[in-house]
């Protein structure tokens, strides 16, 4: 049998909690995906007869986090009908969870289109809210963000992602993609970015629009130069579990020259969970795993990288 069907599906172990003084936020997360992916797991755990993997709830999920010094979410609703789940999540845990709400640059893709075919046999699933055309999906962006002041405190996840679209559709993700940077200045507030394999094609576009006055690289994947460009731009990175991935030395450089007022801290749950428990499901209590990867890079105490994470956090998005 192969290594992969071995695979531990179970719920990494809790790490230390925080100090009180350095409790930090997860300034991107999909919470609400979090549980059928688990669910997921744990059924495959299950056929392979493996233990049932339990599958927690919105309200375990944030105590569990905050049980380690993670107090706070935000929460990211970028397909049409996950923008109120984000909300919702806002207005019923007001102490701990705000929202980002964007059209996610693949979905930006299928508005209107049935389906794009990509580069090497891949292509995206269409679905009946993709009849909608982009132009009233973004329009639904700006009436809920103008409706929940409150909850909503970011335009993301937008960008551009030529992993599954390739050259085809890159036109129209540019396109997309300058209208949710016009909607973030328009509403004054922080817009976060994806980025996947089409780094240049994010930059050309930020710096001939003019980016918003806070622009945050979300699930930073650049090299030492664009660390250099979003240095020198003011943009904000923020790290996922992938800081902490061997190889990665250009994102770890990056973190390094935006410096420590610079930087955030996230899990973009499920996906990306940190070292040593790459492939299972991620969660925002796994935060300070990969706060102890960048309290590496910098060559401080995880406890002064987390306050440090909680201040930008404030400054960028005022929570």
């Amino acid at each position: 049998m192969s290594k992969h069907h071995h695979r531990d599906r179970s719920w990494a172990p809790a790490p230390s909690p925080l100090p009180d003084d350095a409790h930090v936020i997860d300034n991107h997360t999909h919470v609400a995906s979090v549980i059928p992916f688990a669910r997921a797991m744990s059924h495959e755990a299950v056929e392979k007869g493996q233990p049932e993997v339990p599958v927690y709830d919105v309200e375990q999920l944030l105590a569990q986090a905050a049980a380690v010094g993670v107090t706070g979410i935000i929460d990211c609703g970028c397909e049409l009908p996950n923008l109120m789940t984000a909300i919702q999540m806002a207005v019923d845990h007001p102490d701990s969870v705000h929202a980002a709400i964007a059209i996610h640059p693949n979905e930006a893709v299928l508005h209107g289109h049935r389906g794009v075919p990509g580069p090497d046999g891949l292509s995206l699933k269409y679905k009946p809210h993709h009849d909608v055309s982009f132009d009233d999906a973004l329009a639904e962006v700006h009436r809920v963000a103008l409706a929940y002041p409150h909850q909503v405190v970011a335009i993301g996840e937008t960008g551009m992602d030529l992993f599954r679209t390739g050259e085809g559709a890159k036109e129209l993700q540019r396109d997309a993609f300058r209208e949710h940077i016009a909607l973030a200045k328009e509403l004054n507030l922080p817009m976060q970015i994806h980025d996947r394999d089409s780094h240049r094609e994010v930059i050309e576009t930020l710096l001939a629009d003019g980016s918003p006055e806070r622009t945050v690289f979300h699930s930073y994947s650049g090299d030492a130069e664009m660390g250099e460009i979003a240095r020198d731009n003011g943009w904000y990175l923020s790290f996922s579990g992938t800081v902490s991935y061997k190889g990665n030395d250009g994102i770890r450089e990056s973190a390094r020259l935006v410096g420590l007022d610079h930087i955030m801290v996230e899990t973009d749950a499920p996906y990306l969970t940190p070292m040593p428990y790459r492939g299972r499901t991620n969660a925002p209590y796994m935060i300070p795993y990969t706060l102890t990867a960048l309290a590496d890079v910098f060559d401080l105490p995880v406890a002064e990288v987390a306050r440090a994470t909680r201040r930008t956090t404030r400054t960028v998005y005022g929570v």
